[in-house]
């Protein structure tokens, strides 16, 4: 049955969601809420049972845990873990294994007894994964459940490793990794040929039987995923949405995430607005997007029936408006990005003097700045402009292994046809094949690579 909810502003979310400035508060007021459970737990003399997740998301939960045991004396002797999922295979001394992770994060700071500590096991045998699946669920039955569990989500809104496709009573089970999953997480493996293409993870009727379920997802990159997983129907193909038939669910975002919710993105749907000039800008995009036809075209017809009549009424007529908006954008239009000499610049984007400027280009990886601006970057060197483009990293990890060869091979090729000597690139495209035939996960490459 789907939960009722009375509040105009929050409408369209089919769960509770609670928003947070930035990650720093929000982990903190989670971490607090599990330390409360432990310790009403510890007055009662039985043990908190948590359900713990792994990745970027849990980890200022985890660091506030630690400071709550070293500082505060919170105590973790009554507690008992289960972790959500391990990749299979991997051994637990593994960089990338999620029993590394959780020592490194949490259990090794903290007064755990490591025998309560319970992450899937990376190491079985492939016939050995079954049983140890279901003993995996008894473990957790025999003491009641989960009392809290703590989840991500991943890109293709699996939580846990429950990849689209998963089955809303689904239990802890042995699944095959998502290309998408396997591709965010080739960072941390050294490449996406290394990051294995299974896991073991605990299925979704396993984490709805948890007494709380608190969903956590930060930065904007979550923000397309926390949308459909937060407000759109119930689907395999986002595995998320099943959270929205539990009646112990919370979403905690920070703000970034949560702004593609619509009472962030579209607020005039839910709600009276203070129009600001950014927030009749954004609307009247919005809205002849929403409806594929030009600014100057919207009716009055147009803003009433899409629920934007307190702009027409407030800072109508609707006419105006769309001059307004379309005078505005048509502004920022310019074959002069860093400003036209002599000319008047009280319309333009970019001012007229002084006529040649200093310009920084921040990229975040070198091909960046060609790729997305190219345009703007040569007329700014064309009209005598002194450009920079300061480079956020190196880009040497977003160059795959086969891509080096690749490039090695083609210079091998062509100084081949041009009747070059080629016996240095010959001999570096060996031993680069040799290194990398060789190479481990997240090893460093040689200096020819």
């Amino acid at each position: 049955m789907a939960r009722l909810n009375l509040l105009e502003e929050t409408r369209f979310e089919k769960l509770p969601v609670s928003v947070f400035e930035n990650p720093k508060i929000a982990s903190v007021n989670v971490a607090h809420r599990i330390a409360d459970l432990i310790k009403r737990k510890q007055a009662s003399n039985t043990p908190a049972v948590l359900g713990l997740a792994t990745g970027v998301t849990p980890i200022a939960v985890y660091a506030e845990l630690v400071r709550l045991h070293k500082e505060e004396g919170l105590s973790f002797k009554n507690v008992i873990t289960f972790n959500l999922d391990e990749y299979y295979p991997m051994l637990p001394n593994a960089a990338q294994s999620y029993v590394t992770f959780m020592n490194e994060n949490l259990f090794d700071h903290i007064d755990i007894d490591k025998n309560n500590v319970h992450i899937p096991d990376g190491t079985l045998a492939l016939e050995d994964i079954p049983a140890f699946c279901l003993d995996y669920e008894k473990k957790i039955g025999d003491l009641g459940g989960l009392d809290i569990q703590i989840l991500g989500i991943g890109r293709t809104g699996h939580i846990g490793f429950n990849e689209p496709g998963s089955a809303p009573n689904s239990g802890t089970r042995l699944v095959t990794l998502d290309d998408l999953t396997r591709r965010d997480a080739a960072r941390d493996f050294g490449g996406k040929t290394f990051v294995p293409t299974k896991a073991i993870t605990m299925g979704i009727g396993t984490i709805f039987k948890a007494r709380e379920i608190i969903l956590m997802a930060w930065s904007r990159k979550k923000a397309s995923i926390i949308k459909k997983a937060v407000e759109g129907e119930i689907s395999g193909e986002v595995p998320a949405t099943y959270l929205q038939l539990s009646d112990n669910v919370e979403f905690i975002l920070d703000a970034p995430a949560a702004s593609n919710l619509t009472r962030f993105d579209t607020p005039w749907l839910v709600k009276d607005c203070v129009w600001t000039d950014a927030l009749i800008r954004k609307a009247v995009i919005w809205l002849a997007n929403t409806l594929k036809k030009p600014i100057l075209k919207l009716t009055e017809d147009d803003y009433n029936n899409n629920g934007m009549a307190q702009l027409a009424t407030e800072k109508g007529p609707v006419y105006n408006i769309n001059i307004h908006i379309f005078n505005k954008l048509q502004h920022t239009i310019t074959g002069w990005p860093g400003g036209k000499p002599n000319a008047d610049d009280s319309q333009r984007p970019e001012r007229a003097e002084p006529a040649k400027k200093r310009v920084i280009i921040f990229s975040p990886h070198p091909d960046d700045d060609v790729i997305s601006m190219g345009g703007t970057f040569i007329r700014l060197v064309d009209q005598k402009h002194d450009v920079h483009v300061a480079y956020q990293t190196s880009g040497n990890t977003a160059v795959w292994d086969d891509d080096a060869l690749r490039f090695v091979e083609f210079n091998v090729d062509f100084t081949e046809k041009m009747g070059m000597d080629n016996t240095h690139l010959k001999e570096l495209y060996h031993k680069m094949r040799a290194f990398i035939e060789q190479k481990k996960p997240n090893q460093v490459d040689t200096p020819e690579i």
